[in-house]
């Protein structure tokens, strides 16, 4: 995830491949690992009801879709309250051994739109596999917030599929520190990724993962906020 309003498109997909077009960089593979790379955590909040009912009912929604910005649904900040994202932070230190957790910023001040809630409808985005920055998170995660949306709702982690049907990498390394400066662009053609690793969704499950790997949501549903996927988004330097 970008910084600011750059949420989810990291890429122009290009209609297909141009004749001649050089070869995009081959990116480092590391196979996405549970209680390693990534961490699901189920049955995160006491109270998800209060939370969720907390959200659907908030007024200061923020729009996406149909907007001239680039980022699906809509999302609103902040979306856990401090004692209950107190609560998250302590599971995150605890899976992965972090002493300390911090929201890290820019020169200028910008972050990543840290504890943030996103409702994202089957009609307003699809899958876009990109990484956070390095410079700004060393853990990102998603925390579902919907107890009906289906399974295949969740996360997906993404792998480079290259020409000849090779695979390719799927993390971004020094000194890189997004997917865009890894690649040396932000256009690419439409089949430059294929989904390696699916978490399914689950109600008030957080899934924890190191942010450099490719990832993306699997995919969107529903059409009211009741039913719409509901997501709240965490990213932590550590």
């Amino acid at each position: 995830m970008e910084i600011a309003n750059a949420v989810r498109r990291t890429f122009d997909r290009m209609p297909s491949r141009p004749q001649g077009s050089p070869a995009l960089p081959v990116l480092p593979y590391r196979k996405p690992t549970r209680d390693r790379d990534y961490w699901v955590l189920d049955d995160v909040l006491p109270d998800p009801d209060t939370v969720r009912q907390r959200c659907l009912v908030k007024d200061d929604w923020v729009k996406g879709h149909h907007t001239s910005e680039s980022w699906p649904g809509m999302r609103t900040m902040p979306g856990l309250e401090p004692g209950e994202l107190a609560h998250v932070e302590e599971l995150v230190r605890k899976a992965t051994g972090a002493r300390e957790l911090w929201l890290q910023a820019t020169s200028d001040g910008g972050t990543l739109n840290h504890n943030c809630i996103q409702v994202v409808g089957k009609d307003e985005g699809e899958p876009r596999p990109h990484t956070d920055s390095r410079a700004l998170c060393r853990y990102a995660a998603v925390l579902y917030l919907n107890p009906k949306v289906p399974k295949d709702c969740g996360t997906s982690f993404f792998r480079q599929s290259l020409p000849g049907g090779r695979l390719g990498g799927n993390l971004v390394a020094a000194p890189h520190n997004t997917l865009v400066e890894a690649l040396g662009t932000r256009f690419v053609p439409p089949d430059s990724f294929t989904e390696d690793v699916r978490v399914p969704h689950r109600y008030n499950r957080l899934l924890l993962y190191h942010a450099n790997l490719m990832h993306t949501a699997t995919g969107y549903c529903g059409s009211t906020m009741e039913d719409k996927r509901m997501t709240a988004v965490f990213f932590w330097m550590a």
